[in-house]
């Protein structure tokens, strides 16, 4: 594990101080700084340089809750106080642990062991944010369509026909069924036939092995019935 640098703000001296010796005694741990108010620690802590900061509540000029607010996420928050009315808002700023003065070694190693297993705990991946465009190349142009107009997909063996809402003509392009499936993706689309993917969101009627979009007729292939039947029962839970 990386070395934590950590950072110390109490306006009473000797609370302080017996915080900044706890981290200067902890193997993987170093003080990166000890203040008497907020305000002194804000360029250290903004420019990056604290992973983690034991920050008192009760200061003067600006508070430890208030100043908990501006603090970037990617920095631990160890409360520290005589007062224990504050521990729900603690919470509340995502602290990672609240502890009451005077503080013992055994508390500080137990606040300090939760920030490096949140450190060490696997982050989700984050979320990509949804696509709401493709491109698609037609006669010599590139032309940008938004995926929630397209109503189906039609393969013709090398090419393609993609339906968009308002348009009296399909755009035909030079794309394979697959690609275009994995473009469009499976949330919004799903594929019906060898040579149709419709846009779940655009189906108006569905009737026996055909679906109806835009009033043009699709039909459902044996194949892909049974996706497609799974589709609607998740629709229709209570069935």
């Amino acid at each position: 594990m990386n070395t934590l640098r950590c950072c110390v703000i109490d306006d009473e001296p000797l609370a302080g101080k017996l915080i900044a010796s706890y981290v200067e005694r902890t193997p993987g741990l170093a003080l990166s700084g000890l203040y008497t108010s907020a305000s002194d620690a804000v360029k250290d802590i903004l420019g990056g340089n604290v992973d983690v900061v034991f920050l008192d509540i009760e200061m003067p000029q600006i508070n430890g809750m208030e100043f908990a607010k501006i603090i970037p996420p990617t920095c631990s928050i160890i409360f520290t106080t005589a007062y224990d009315q504050y521990a729900v808002q603690g919470y509340k700023v995502n602290a990672v642990d609240y502890l009451l003065k005077p503080v013992s070694y055994a508390e500080f190693l137990e606040a300090v062991g939760r920030v490096s297993a949140r450190a060490e705990a696997p982050q989700a991946p984050a979320e990509q944010p949804k696509r709401e465009f493709i491109i698609v190349k037609s006669e010599y142009r590139q032309i940008q369509v938004r995926i929630a107009d397209i109503e189906c997909v039609e393969g013709l063996k090398d090419y393609i026909k993609i339906y968009i809402a308002g348009q009296p003509k399909p755009l035909l392009t030079l794309m394979s069924m697959k690609s275009i499936e994995q473009a469009l993706g499976e949330e919004r689309f799903i594929r019906v036939h060898r040579s149709y993917i419709v846009n779940k969101e655009r189906i108006s009627v569905i009737e026996r092995n055909t679906i109806t979009i835009a009033g043009r007729a699709i039909p459902i292939s044996e194949t892909y019935r049974p996706a497609f039947a799974a589709y609607i029962a998740s629709l229709n839970p209570e069935e």
